[in-house]
């Protein structure tokens, strides 16, 4: 069965020009990160580098215009960073890029490489069809600390996705919830690639071959398909 997107119109009507790609891939193998997974980031810290040539990564054209977003539904872009953003500034850190397992180092790689919020999420623990909104602040939000669960709620008026269970990410793509997230044992995911004018439906699509190749090399025999939301 094909996982449902779908965005909201006062999502568009906010943020007009945003697009989005679904990477959709069943019989993936994932593990802890290895040799083939930190050798993507390392390559995708390089293109950075060379691509942003000494400037900070919020001077880029593409991370500006999800900062000027971010603020148009109430969060401080500074506080709170679009998930490229955020990566992108550990990969230039002394620290590098975290290595998480095979299949988010894959995505993790793509997001800095081209500068773009990318998401990964857990197929089988995705409940109904998923939908970008704004948030009337009564859905819940499901946050583990020290094996702990604890229930969140949106600001109202934030951007969230979220599923026929609550939300699995807040503020757009600042913090996944661990329900739906990608760990050793996933085996069907989807991935998210989301962006911004002035990024062309080319750079996307660029953007999501590059993931669907990655993730081919990773797990050799997984089922792999590049579309639209709905």
């Amino acid at each position: 069965m094909t996982l449902t997107l779908t965005v909201s119109d006062e999502v568009r009507t906010l943020v007009p020009g945003f697009t989005a790609l679904v990477v959709e891939a069943r019989g993936l193998i994932n593990g802890p990160s290895d040799e083939a997974s930190s050798a993507l980031l390392d390559e995708a810290a390089r293109r950075l580098a060379e691509r942003l040539d000494g400037r900070s990564p919020d001077q880029d054209p593409h991370i500006a215009a999800w900062r000027a977003a971010y603020t148009a539904f109430g969060a401080k872009p500074s506080r709170t960073r679009n998930s490229a953003e955020a990566l992108a500034r550990r990969a230039l850190a002394d620290g590098g890029l975290p290595r998480i397992n095979r299949l988010v180092d894959a995505y993790n790689a793509v997001s800095v490489a081209h500068l773009i919020p990318v998401g990964g999420e857990d197929l089988g623990r995705i409940q109904g069809a998923m939908r970008l909104i704004r948030a009337t602040g009564d859905e819940p939000f499901v946050t583990v600390a020290g094996g702990v669960e604890n229930v969140e709620h949106p600001e109202p008026g934030e951007i969230v996705w979220c599923d026929e269970e609550g939300v699995t990410c807040r503020r757009w793509n600042w913090r996944q919830g661990p329900r739906t997230r990608i760990d050793d044992a996933t085996v069907d995911a989807f991935f998210l690639l989301e962006a911004l004018d002035p990024m062309t439906g080319d750079e996307l699509r660029a953007a999501g071959a590059e993931l669907a190749e990655s993730l081919a090399k990773l797990s050799p025999g997984a089922r792999i398909t590049v579309r639209d939301p709905e």
